[in-house]
């Protein structure tokens, strides 16, 4: 082997050993990490004051997850703050949003309408909306346990009678979904003891927000049979939105904006649901009762006896002819009924 290729190779080792044992004391060398607890953040110095727990839209009822009370700077501390130690701090629930309120904002005593304060319902409703009341029983309105805030449905329940001689029709239709609830006898908070405990009492009236021709409908729908409530559950909500987005019914924003499509989604959940209605009939319960509307002139639509003959119409009004002394053929048009004689008379 040349010489000069031979000291080339040898240099080339010396320069990778120094560099494998100099790489292996740096690591060698190299402590380990230490792990620093940081700092503990410093405890406030103020007194505890009522903050959102969520963003508050105009119009919203307060229960009692939407406020909580969060030690505040004593310097930040402003006079229309709620404190902790002051005792209508302690009453929330209720009351509605006068203007708008980001989480973990301070509540200011004008930032809130008390029930029984002016303009207390004018409040509580949404733009473009109004407040509807519906008489109701202690069994059509579940038994005192829908408190304002609540979404409930409408249902309908009437007798639809025929021109039969039988009983009525008996039906119930749901006809109205995902009404607000604002106040029920003219209160709009919910009754705790003084251990803090909902109280549940009966009422004859409820009051819900509606549009304008939701609130027409619910005025007709008094006159036309009785109406209870149906408690909705929270989500309920949820899934009537994903249907709606599905079937295209709700448009989301074409920029994919986070913020503007979570107010559209808030606002197509808070909406009045109008179409789209159920129904039952007593058929529906009971093998005894109709599935449809009694029939006219005496033949009703689940069977029955028909008249020996049909009424006729004469200028002076409708008359009944003489039954026939003979045999007779009844020949059925939809529900008329006609005895045509097929033979002599006796």
């Amino acid at each position: 082997m040349d010489s000069r290729k031979l000291f080339l190779l040898l240099g080339a080792l010396m320069v990778a050993g120094l560099t494998a044992f100099m790489a292996r004391s740096l690591m060698a060398g190299a402590s380990a990490p230490m792990a620093t607890a940081a700092p503990a953040a410093a405890p406030i110095d103020g007194p505890r004051v009522l903050v959102a727990t969520k963003a508050l839209p105009v119009g919203t009822i307060i229960d009692a997850t939407a406020l909580r009370f969060q030690p505040w700077p004593k310097e930040l501390v402003e006079n229309a703050y709620f404190l902790e130690s002051m005792p209508e701090s302690r009453n929330m629930v209720g009351t509605v949003v006068r203007f708008a309120i980001p989480a973990g904002q301070p509540i200011t005593q004008g930032a809130l309408v008390k029930p029984g304060d002016r303009g207390f319902l004018a409040a509580a409703l949404g733009p473009g909306m109004r407040a509807v009341t519906v008489p109701v029983s202690a069994q059509s309105a579940v038994a005192g346990f829908v408190f304002p805030g609540d979404r409930v449905d409408l249902v309908l329940t009437q007798n639809v009678p025929g021109g039969g001689d039988g009983a009525p029709l008996k039906a119930a239709e749901t006809f109205l979904r995902n009404l607000r609830v604002l106040a029920t006898d003219q209160r709009t908070d919910k009754n705790t003891d003084d251990q803090g405990k909902t109280l549940v009492s009966t009422y004859s009236t409820v009051t819900v927000e509606a549009t304008p021709r939701i609130a027409e409908k619910i005025a007709v729908a008094q006159t036309v049979g009785t109406l209870s409530l149906s408690l909705r559950s929270i989500a309920d909500n949820g899934a009537e939105l994903e249907e709606a987005i599905a079937s295209g019914d709700v448009q989301l924003p074409a920029n994919g904006d986070p913020k503007a499509e979570k107010a559209a989604l808030a606002r197509v959940s808070s909406r009045p649901i109008d179409g789209g209605s159920t129904f039952s009939t007593g058929a529906d319960v009971s093998r005894f009762q109709r599935s449809s509307v009694p029939g006219k002139a005496g033949m009703m639509a689940d069977g029955g006896a028909a008249p020996a003959s049909s009424p006729t119409m004469t200028p002076g009004g409708p008359t009944t002819p003489a039954a026939p002394a003979g045999p007779v053929v009844r020949i059925t048009r939809g529900n008329d009924v006609t005895a045509v004689p097929v033979g002599g008379t006796k």
